[in-house]
């Protein structure tokens, strides 16, 4: 039995950054061996198994065999007879198919070593082509890696899985996990970018899709395009680390403006409207998280109001804040506020733009909040009149403001 030191782990190291998690490859066991040996089995669709003092994860040296579309369309084969170099044949990046033995040295098969010094995202083989989640997965690659670009041959190859309907088998659950994943990294738009050039994004986000080449009013959007403005957005978020929620939000702030008919461009009246149905729409398709559903809506539907509260009178500013249930979640609708400051600060040259509006907005939060609702509750039996005499009391509070 040999065991080395696979993926991710030996990638990282190799790029200088620290390694989290180690993967282990097992050449020349069984399950039975390993069994015995002292480790758990927890793989359900092919053998791994925890080590027992470290926990870190061995997989027994397997292959993989295509017997239908999608991602789990495999039949895998792990026996003692599988090589080294046959496990790593199955990867997908050359730059995750290097292994380290327990001396150091490094089994570089398929030449991950010049692709990592050429910054160069490139597939193993063509068995790339068999699992869907590899489109997705290089793109996010390239989110992370943001000096690596994707081979040409790759991109080609992901657009011949696309134009074969590959895509089209991914489940919902997936395709949201990875873009989650994607959204979290250091550029996102650069996901996007390696989606759109192959094709994917039209199939798995089409409402996203369409935002490229739709103009807005140059005086407010200097960058015009609607889609070249929405990567900016979720590029100052991700420039910020906002949450995964605030990212998804600005990821989706804007959808409505795809569906603007072409005799009102380059303006977008409405859009706010059309973007929470599309956001809608798109939470329910990937079965998106509650927290980023909720603030994603929340974001498309009241981003154009918020621009609007400097104009607005404080009995209008209170009814927006209880309309956004702020004072209820507070914490959502600070991270509604920054979703807008990132939709702010996305468009050229404004990237250090000020924020009156959501300056605005938090101090009259602070100052509704401030009321004892709870005091003023305790002096009325009917609950329409504790209703207006809190509503007064916030009022007055939001009055000092001015």
């Amino acid at each position: 039995m040999q065991t080395y030191v696979v993926g991710g782990a030996v990638r990282d190291e190799l790029l200088g950054f620290s390694v989290k998690d180690k993967d282990f490859v097992v050449v020349g066991s069984t399950p039975e061996a390993m069994i015995a040996a002292g480790f758990r089995p927890v793989g359900k669709d092919f053998p791994v198994f925890l080590h027992p003092k470290t926990h870190d994860e061995y997989a027994l040296a397997r292959t993989e065999r295509k017997t239908a579309k999608g991602y789990k369309g495999f039949v895998v084969h792990a026996s003692p007879d599988v090589t080294l170099e046959e496990d790593l044949a199955r990867r997908d990046l050359t730059i995750n198919a290097i292994a380290k033995d327990d001396d150091g040295h490094l089994i570089d098969p398929f030449n991950g070593l010049a692709d990592l010094q050429s910054k160069t995202l490139r597939h193993v083989s063509e068995a790339f082509a068999e699992d869907p989640v590899r489109i997705l997965r290089a793109a996010r690659f390239a989110a992370r890696f943001t000096e690596f670009t994707v081979a040409p041959e790759t991109i080609k190859l992901m657009r011949e899985m696309v134009d074969a309907g590959e895509v089209d088998a991914l489940v919902s659950e997936r395709v949201w996990q990875e873009l989650a994943k994607g959204l979290t990294e250091a550029k996102p738009s650069r996901m996007f970018a390696v989606l759109r050039e192959c094709g994917a994004l039209q199939k798995i986000l089409p409402e996203l899709n369409r935002l490229w080449g739709v103009p807005q009013p140059a005086q407010h959007h200097p960058e015009v395009d609607t889609g070249i403005h929405v990567m900016m957005v979720i590029d100052y978020a991700a420039s910020q680390h906002f949450s995964l929620p605030i990212r998804f939000a600005a990821l989706m702030h804007d959808l409505g403006k795809g569906s603007t008919s072409v005799d009102m461009l380059p303006k977008h009246i409405g859009h706010e409207e059309r973007s929470f149905n599309l956001v809608k729409d798109v939470c329910k398709r990937l079965k998106v998280p509650n927290d980023c559903k909720e603030l994603a809506q929340i974001v498309a539907k009241f981003h154009g109001k918020l621009h609007q509260s400097l104009q607005m009178k404080p009995s209008t500013l209170l009814s927006f804040l209880i309309e956004l249930d702020a004072i209820r979640q507070p914490a959502r609708f600070k991270d509604f506020l920054k979703a807008c400051e990132a939709d702010s600060r996305g468009r050229a040259s404004l990237e250090n733009c000020p924020t009156p509006a959501a300056d605005l907005m938090s101090r009259v939060l602070a100052a509704a909040s401030s009321v004892d609702a709870g005091a003023i509750a305790r002096e009325f039996s009917e609950p329409e009149k504790i209703k207006v005499a809190v509503f007064e009391a916030r009022l007055n509070a939001v009055k000092l403001l001015f």
